[in-house]
């Protein structure tokens, strides 16, 4: 059978229904569909590269094992995204994650000033202790939102709450990051 190169919620459930039925190449195509995806949550959540990875793979395996509960009624995006979700937030409970810096993608080219990057660098590392001063709940919406771009019915799907709780834990967060930020800068002056 052809493989499925567009993801779709139909391809998905012709993909997840070969896999049920023991086909290994089926998984691959969703793997490598979602992968990406799948990676931006958990390390938009995690904050760390590594435990991403492991998350993701542990995520992955997951899905497989309880392919049998995906309901093909629904989207298997939001199905996956949902586990890849929850472990990640309960990961970042439990475990005392590994702590290294990234190096900044721009660092190899040279294009900026040493100056703009420690600017860059200081305004982020605002930006993250801002986040990490809101509820959990709040900080997984930002994200999900703000930096994987997702709409507010997908990261409810995600979360397992309701759209308009998302937007409203949206705006909520929103006002006090804008608040704690402005706290920051006014310090600075």
């Amino acid at each position: 059978m052809p493989e499925l190169q567009q993801p779709g919620a139909g391809d998905d459930v012709v993909l997840v229904e070969r896999v049920r039925r023991g086909d290994g190449t089926a998984f691959d195509a969703l793997v490598r569909r979602y992968l990406q995806q799948a990676f931006a949550v958990a390390y938009r959540i995690l904050g760390q590269r590594e435990d991403a990875e492991d998350l993701v793979q542990e995520a992955f395996v997951a899905a497989l094992e309880h392919i049998d509960t995906f309901d093909t009624g629904r989207e298997f995006r939001p199905w996956l995204l949902r586990i890849v979700a929850n472990r990640a937030l309960n990961a970042r409970r439990s475990r005392d994650l590994r702590r290294t810096e990234e190096i900044p993608e721009h660092a190899a080219a040279g294009t900026r000033s040493p100056a703009a990057d420690m600017e860059q660098r200081e305004m982020e590392q605002r930006v993250r202790q801002a986040l990490e001063v809101l509820p959990e709940r709040q900080r997984a919406i930002v994200q999900l939102s703000g930096f994987e771009g997702l709409n507010s019915t997908d990261i409810g799907e995600i979360l397992n709450i309701p759209a308009g709780t998302v937007r409203w834990e949206l705006h909520q967060a929103r006002r006090a990051l804008r608040e704690t930020l402005a706290v920051c800068r006014g310090s600075e002056r």
